[in-house]
């Protein structure tokens, strides 16, 4: 394989842009008065992968939507052999906090993947004339060297960086210092780069597409309908984490609560979909055995992996049906950038539990719209009262919906990013 970069996404054309109006008019005037002065603008995005994480959701809908407002944007992902993506996820995690080093032979595969890809880029940037490049994540983090001199340079670092492993900023300071603008989900974050002037320093958070497949409207009844296809009863209690199957999203921390749960509730189910699409995450097939393991065959345990499961459902349509079929949503991580199945939940109007992250932090205002908690005791304490408390789940789920609906929907996501596309000049 010679790493390269590939088209992720086409312009779609069906992508309705005037349905986004009612959800907030004062942003959507203010996104086409921006609009109408960076009409023509060349924006390319380039990330790791064209699907399987959030990072992938964002920019499949950004890249429609800005395309809809007379941009001219395009999204690249990197194709590269699995040992690349190894090394990645190494990185990945010791930004997290994990402890290590990368070793010399790790450095010089990140190295090389990024050079080869770099060598095959003037040409693409001659055709395309990109006015930014915006690069998300350590993945193609390089890629900076090999811009045109004239293209504006932003970095957009999707994880959580609130405990950084020293020795993973060092060795990406070299080329954080060349972007012009590295933007953040949260100020806490900037504590990692203290090094960075405060001026190259943005913070955006996330926001959902509500009128994607996943994030739209399902009737109760469908949703029941359709996970029940699954062997999942409807008539009994559900909780659920959605998140592929990764140590930092804590599923093995999530099941001793559901067994810790399940002694006062003996009719709990549990579910966890981790559908393992990500190319740039090849430990979850790892923590995957180990959550089975952990489940020791118990039926009251869903357990969706591959999305051959799923037959003639899609996955979006499925992770629609679950989060409306569903008690509760958890989301028990011990790192969180942000926390995009977090704001999914939250818009489904479901009471969130989530791990005391940053990410969680940003959205969850503990025992109002959600519950933040730091162990599996807590989450089982959590889940019990919840469980026993219909009328509560209802109140904690429309304030989850309000906060959502507020702050964290894509038509803001996208003025800020235009915000930052005038600010730079382009």
């Amino acid at each position: 394989m010679h790493p390269r970069l590939v088209l992720a996404s086409k312009n779609s054309s069906s992508f309705d842009i005037k349905r986004y109006s009612s959800l907030n008019s004062k942003i959507f005037k203010a996104i086409k008065t921006l609009a109408l002065k960076l009409r023509g603008l060349s924006v390319v995005h380039i990330s790791a992968t064209p699907k399987g994480g959030g990072v992938a959701e964002l920019l499949a809908s950004q890249i429609s939507f800005e395309n809809a407002i007379g941009l001219k944007s395009k999204w690249f992902t990197m194709e590269a052999p699995s040992s690349f993506f190894g090394v990645t996820k190494r990185l990945h995690n010791l930004l997290q906090g994990r402890q290590g080093i990368l070793s010399q032979g790790e450095k010089r595969i990140y190295s090389e993947v990024n050079q080869q890809i770099g060598k095959r880029t003037p040409l693409l940037f001659k055709e395309i004339k990109p006015n930014i490049v915006i690069v998300h994540d350590p993945q193609p983090l390089p890629m900076i060297n090999f811009l045109p001199k004239e293209t504006k340079s932003i970095v957009r670092l999707h994880i959580d960086l609130s405990t950084p492993n020293p020795l993973a900023t060092e060795f990406m300071r070299p080329s954080l210092n060349l972007y012009q603008q590295v933007v953040l989900s949260s100020k806490v974050y900037k504590q990692a780069f203290v090094w960075l002037p405060k001026q190259k320093v943005k913070i955006i958070l996330p926001a959902i597409d509500p009128f994607s497949e996943k994030n739209k409207n399902m009737e109760s009844t469908a949703a029941q309908s359709i996970v029940e296809q699954f062997g999942i009863n409807t008539t009994k209690p559900i909780i659920t984490q959605v998140s592929r199957f990764d140590a930092w999203k804590d599923p093995l921390g999530v099941i001793k609560a559901y067994y810790l749960a399940k002694n006062k509730i003996p009719n709990l189910q549990l579910v966890l979909a981790g559908f393992l699409i990500a190319q740039d995450d090849p430990e979850a097939v790892e923590i995957f055995r180990h959550v089975k393991r952990h489940a020791r065959g118990d039926p009251d345990i869903h357990l969706f992996v591959n999305l051959r499961q799923l037959g003639s459902v899609s996955n979006d349509t499925f992770i629609n049906a679950l989060y409306t079929a569903s008690t509760i949503i958890l989301q028990k991580s011990l790192r969180e950038g942000f926390g995009l199945t977090i704001t999914e939940a939250m818009w489904k109007k479901k009471p969130v539990i989530a791990g005391r992250t940053i990410g969680a932090n940003l959205q969850i205002k503990h025992n109002k719209n959600g519950i933040l908690v730091s162990s599996p005791e807590e989450t089982a304490s959590a889940i019990i009262r919840l469980v026993k408390d219909e009328k509560r789940r209802r109140k904690m789920g429309e304030l989850a919906y309000r906060s959502v609906c507020n702050n964290f929907l894509l038509p803001r996501s996208i003025l800020d990013h235009l915000k930052l596309y005038a600010l730079m000049g382009a």
